[in-house]
């Protein structure tokens, strides 16, 4: 657990300025060797959820997420004691900006990142540097194609929950899919679950049920995953 007072030295590589809502390939890794921040919502705590700091509040962050889980937030700027952090509650490419009050947050670090290559339909875990294990996944069809952004694993689900669509499991995303199916019933929210290869889905990534399982296994909530083509 980091206190407030360790806070400044927990977040020294967060000197990014923007966060990019169409990430370019890149050639070297997404994440710094120390790791990526997230921050906790301790049980019983509320946060009001703001588009920017010192502006008007937007909403309300509790300890969980819609989908019943704990809630984590990366953490992927900051600006004295306000956090920019990405979450489900705001747009695509947009962050939500929270106070860092005494005893409503833990902080802690992610070692992976995630990385979905469109244009390779392919699915790259990255740790300390070096991409880890390559994954194969179908994409968002034309109409409905993902989305590129820079967004984080919220939740980790059984798939037999939600349906046999879904295959083994689910990892939900902070992101939503900005153009449904004309009829879809299913949800906007992006996330990564069983089904066919190629460009076939209504916007989520689709993998195998090893690499699912895989993902389910070692990739923590509050990871992050910047989706290019």
């Amino acid at each position: 657990m980091a206190s407030l007072f360790a806070l400044t030295a927990l977040l020294v590589h967060l000197a990014t300025p923007t966060v990019p809502s169409s990430p370019q390939r890149r050639a070297s890794p997404p994440v710094d060797s120390g790791g990526a921040v997230v921050a906790a919502v301790n049980p019983g705590s509320r946060l009001a959820l703001y588009s920017r700091p010192n502006g008007n509040p937007v909403g309300v962050l509790s300890s969980r997420t819609v989908y019943g889980g704990p809630l984590k937030l990366p953490v992927v700027r900051t600006r004295g004691d306000w956090l920019g952090v990405l979450t489900a509650a705001m747009p695509n490419g947009r962050l939500g900006w929270v106070k860092a009050e005494p005893g409503a947050l833990t902080f802690g670090r992610v070692r992976l990142e995630l990385e979905a290559d469109l244009s390779r339909q392919v699915l790259r875990v990255w740790s300390h540097g070096r991409v880890v294990r390559r994954i194969r996944v179908g994409i968002g069809r034309p109409g409905t194609t993902t989305p590129n952004g820079r967004f984080s694993i919220t939740d980790k689900m059984p798939g037999s929950a939600l349906g046999p669509y879904y295959g083994c499991c689910l990892l939900a995303l902070s992101g939503n899919q900005p153009h449904p199916p004309r009829g879809w019933s299913g949800g906007a929210r992006l996330a990564i679950h069983g089904g066919a290869y190629g460009a076939v889905s209504a916007g989520c990534l689709h993998a195998s049920t090893a690499d699912l399982r895989y993902l389910m296994r070692v990739v923590r909530l509050g990871t992050q995953i910047v989706i290019h083509t």
